[in-house]
C-alpha cells in the first residue's frame, strides 16, 4: 500500500510541474525555450495563444 501511495504522489508531482498551455507562464517558458526545440504543436499553440 505504501508503494502505491508513493507512486501516486510522484506522478502527481511530476504532472503538476508544467503550466497550462496558453497561460502567461507557458508563453514565457516558450519564449525562453530554443525555437529549434519546439514541436509543431507547440508552435501552433504559441501562435494561437501568445501572438493572437
Amino acid at each position: 500500500m505504501k508503494k502505491i501511495i508513493t507512486l501516486f504522489l510522484a506522478i502527481s508531482l511530476l504532472t503538476a510541474c508544467s503550466p497550462k498551455v496558453g497561460s502567461e507562464d507557458w508563453c514565457s517558458d516558450m519564449k525562453e525555450k530554443d525555437k529549434g526545440d519546439w514541436t509543431a504543436t507547440e508552435t501552433k499553440d504559441y501562435t494561437k495563444h501568445c501572438i493572437f
